[in-house]
């Protein structure tokens, strides 16, 4: 734990200032780079950690990755009930209702696999087809199909929770 104390003491602020003009917010630029720290925490005590900065730079830009991608659903997600919005009234009723489901998948998100969000967010938010996804992420085709599966009954059960 000293050692985590070390690193945090003598890296946490060129992390921030790593993160800062990529997130163009120093709050949620902090809070990647606690994120990353934190990521550590969870890491084998046991293994040897080589270059610090190199490794908390890679940890910290999929954690950028993630967040912009979150941010993708999250607007796509709004953008819907905006339009939905214009065929129907808004209601606190409905705003309640989209706003646990956002939670709720967002929480299926986050506890899918890594390739399993990976997957999902290429096909269903960026489009990509199921060839650019395995190529993007070096995977196979029988992959990507695979993982998308468990992504969509994750959230098909959540959907049908409502």
């Amino acid at each position: 734990m000293a050692r985590i104390d070390r690193l945090y003491a003598s890296h946490w602020l060129w992390l921030r200032d790593w993160l800062s003009p990529q997130t163009r917010c120093r709050t949620r630029a902090e809070d990647l780079a606690q994120d990353t720290f934190c990521r550590l925490l969870e890491r084998s005590p046991g293994e040897p950690l080589r270059d610090a900065r190199s490794y908390l730079a890679k940890v910290a830009r999929r954690l950028l990755i993630d967040d912009v991608r979150r941010g993708k659903v999250e607007r796509a997600i709004m953008a819907a009930i905006a339009e939905e919005d214009l065929v129907n009234a808004v209601t606190p009723e409905r705003i309640v209702m989209a706003t646990q489901m956002l939670t709720a998948l967002t929480r299926v998100l986050d506890g899918l696999s890594q390739p399993a969000r990976d997957t999902f967010i290429l096909r269903r938010i960026e489009g990509l087809e199921q060839h650019e996804i395995a190529e993007r992420l070096g995977i196979s085709i029988s992959s990507v199909r695979r993982y998308t599966a468990q992504a969509y009954v994750q959230c098909h059960a959540v959907a049908s929770l409502d």
